[in-house]
């Protein structure tokens, strides 16, 4: 079967990896080679997030909204200019913040991420990429226990769904990591988790093995999907060309939802844009990733040094970066370890692709089924990449699944 993957960041190239050791002829598009630091999989914080099932979207989301715009400390940017195209995305995004609709989602991300970090070692298995993969706990610091007891309703979902926790006061902490500020006096710690310890790397070796499997990797820019008559599907490229197949995967990302327009489907993708600074030669490194629980940050030890990773800003696809993100981080950064040293600091800005309900696109278009997508996962990307790859695979090879797929329909914002 000839198959097109179009996207080379995480998903994309873990599709076509696993496709092409399917023996299937795969032909991989980007306009930007694996790794590339314009790839959404560039800057991830690296965190193969198993507990990860409990949405942005939480009972009490709303009343915060105001606090979060004004607070420069706070999780969330905003930019007037774009808020008449964010009010279509934002309606539905907040409709889901009850518990019901946490329970839901939850239900829908847990199959994706649960077993991370299994998928990323299975798909890594002999090939050059397995040595970016640690394994360890997953740490979310808090201040304080009772503000660990604040976040009750979270960790009761994390439970629901498997996750297992241990509890660590402030001489656990220190005792593991004795930089540590004393700023953080507790946190809960699911094991099981892992880390890649350079995200950038990590996906290129991934592709290295796609080529040494048989595969051929395009750099282009995709402007067109049509279903031809024969039921294969033809891709456009920048500039004219074309290019059929049995199958095309979309796996782009936030532009994924230009090109599934082509075919009549509104994926309802938002950028929701994410932030990091990478520390090289970093004085110290936390034993394995934490999460600022306050600021929404993840810090990651990584080959280079640290990584401090996180944030969400809504401003558009085309915006330019902000430096108020990359303020915080380093503010935030002073506040967990206010004596670290570094050698140089590098900072970058993605765009995470984002669905109203915090679930991807995934499966077969209903109205060209030679068009399946793999796409939308938000800020678990990373995370839940090479399971999607293992699912959009398996259909696009007509295996089917165990797993109802139902929440993953491609046309349920049409």
């Amino acid at each position: 079967m000839q198959i097109i993957v179009v996207g080379a960041g995480i998903t994309g190239v873990a599709t076509a990896l696993t496709l092409a050791r399917a023996g299937q002829s795969v032909t991989l598009i980007d306009r930007l080679a694996p790794g590339d630091p314009g790839q959404t999989s560039f800057g991830n914080a690296g965190i193969l997030a198993s507990a990860g099932v409990v949405p942005v979207s939480v009972p009490g989301l709303l009343s915060k909204v105001p606090r979060m715009w004004l607070d420069r400390d706070g999780p969330v940017y905003f930019r007037l200019s774009h808020l008449p195209r964010f009010l279509p995305w934002l309606r539905p995004f907040l409709s889901h913040a009850t518990a019901d609709g946490v329970r839901r989602i939850a239900s829908g991300l847990g199959p994706l991420v649960i077993d991370s970090l299994d998928q990323h070692l299975a798909l890594a298995r002999g090939t050059k990429a397995e040595r970016f993969i640690e394994r360890g706990h997953y740490v979310f610091l808090y201040r304080s226990r009772a503000d660990f007891e604040k976040d009750a309703f979270g960790w009761q979902i994390r439970r629901e769904q498997g996750i297992v926790w241990e509890e660590w006061d402030r001489a656990a902490l220190a005792d593991r990591d004795p930089f540590l500020s004393a700023h953080f006096q507790f946190a809960a710690a699911p094991g099981g988790h892992g880390w890649i310890t350079w995200p950038a790397a990590y996906i290129a070796a991934l592709a290295e093995a796609f080529a040494e499997a048989g595969g051929q990797f395009r750099q282009a820019e995709i402007v067109d999907l049509v279903p031809e008559e024969n039921a294969r599907a033809r891709v456009t490229l920048a500039g004219g060309e074309t290019l059929s197949a049995d199958r095309a995967i979309l796996c782009a990302g936030v532009w994924s939802g230009r090109l599934a327009a082509k075919l009549g489907h509104n994926a309802m993708l938002e950028a929701e844009r994410g932030y990091h600074v990478t520390f090289e030669g970093a004085s110290h490194r936390p034993p394995s990733p934490y999460m600022m629980t306050e600021a929404k940050l993840g810090v990651t030890p990584m080959e280079p040094g640290l990584r401090v990773a996180g944030l969400a800003e809504f401003a558009g696809l085309d915006a330019p970066a902000a430096e108020a993100p990359l303020a915080q981080i380093r503010r935030q950064l002073h506040r967990l370890y206010p004596n670290l040293e570094w050698d140089s600091a590098s900072e970058w800005m993605g765009q995470r692709p984002s669905t109203p309900d915090s679930l991807p696109l995934m499966g077969s278009s209903p109205t060209a089924p030679c068009f399946l997508f793999a796409f939308g996962g938000q800020h678990l990307g990373l995370t839940m990449g090479p399971k999607l790859a293992q699912l959009v695979s398996a259909e696009a090879l007509g295996r089917g699944s165990n797993l109802d797929l139902a929440p993953y329909a491609v046309d349920r914002f049409d």
